[in-house]
């Protein structure tokens, strides 16, 4: 949606070749004018992603399933799959790593998802993997920790009212 899809889609192709890059297309239906238009931008931006996050709401309406393939095909290195309280789902080339969402009492998802995305960079970060030589081949257990860091994370923010992600210490 313009302004920010020319900018953001710039923006990408710029960073692409020399730093990790993610997207998480946060679709909103409701905006979006001309389908057609938007999916075929988002999947540019995908083939210049690192990292795609979607939730299976973005990925039932981008692409009429969950299944991550067609994105790892455009050349994503990493597919999160996130859906609500049952968890999150990294997918790569050698396979998918799976983990549940911590059980809460949910007062507002607001900001769930960006500090999904914080908690998994955060922790690829923190392990010094954060590279694109290291993205493309993360372990089980690197994927593992990122996606229980960010579903914890995620957790606290949708357990208190409005977008109000946790501090690290209460990680």
């Amino acid at each position: 949606m313009e302004p920010c899809g020319t900018t953001l889609e710039a923006l990408l192709k710029r960073e692409a070749g020399t730093r990790v890059t993610m997207i998480d297309p946060n679709v909103r239906p409701t905006f979006v004018q001309d389908r057609a238009a938007y999916t075929a931008r988002i999947d540019r931006m995908i083939g210049l992603s690192d990292i795609v996050k979607l939730s299976d709401e973005d990925s039932e309406w981008l692409y009429g399933s969950t299944e991550p393939q067609a994105i790892l095909a455009k050349g994503a290195k990493v597919v999160l799959v996130t859906e609500g309280a049952k968890g999150a789902t990294a997918y790569t080339a050698r396979g998918s790593v799976q983990v549940e969402a911590p059980k809460i009492t949910v007062a507002d998802t607001v900001g769930a998802g960006d500090t999904f995305n914080a908690g998994f960079l955060a922790s690829l970060d923190r392990d010094g993997l954060l590279s694109k030589g290291q993205v493309t081949n993360l372990s089980d257990d690197a994927l593992r920790a990122a996606l229980s860091l960010g579903t914890r994370a995620a957790a606290i923010t949708c357990s208190r009212p409005g977008a109000n992600p946790p501090w690290a210490k209460e990680l």
